[in-house]
């Protein structure tokens, strides 16, 4: 079997870097990942997507991005649940992030 995303966009916000009871870091942040087609008016879609990352990848994003810095993931999907007031059962599906490629400074415009 194969789970494995390679997702290439930029952050919608600024990483906020958290700490679990253990002191293990982490964070979420959503990406804008725009698809190959546009829209019938001509727009660029996109689509936004939750990834997580963990220790050293967390801190180092927390330290080097934020609002529309363009990064690469690699990774897999996960689902996890919980449970929110009145016993509801939330679901979230996100991307568990392995590898991470900082790519705003590679970019360069040409005009």
């Amino acid at each position: 079997m194969l789970n494995q995303v390679i997702l290439v966009g930029r952050l919608t916000k600024n990483p906020d870097l958290r700490y679990t009871a253990d002191g293990v870091p982490y964070c979420f942040v959503t990406m804008a990942v725009s698809r190959d087609f546009r829209s019938q008016n001509g727009e660029v879609q996109s689509d936004f997507i939750t990834v997580t990352l963990w220790r050293k990848n967390a801190e180092s994003t927390a330290q080097r991005c934020q609002k529309g810095t363009m990064v690469a993931v690699k990774g897999r999907i996960q689902t996890r649940s919980y449970e929110k007031e009145q016993n509801q059962k939330i679901y979230v599906t996100e991307v568990a992030v392995e590898q991470i490629k900082f790519l705003s400074h590679l970019i360069s415009v040409n005009v």
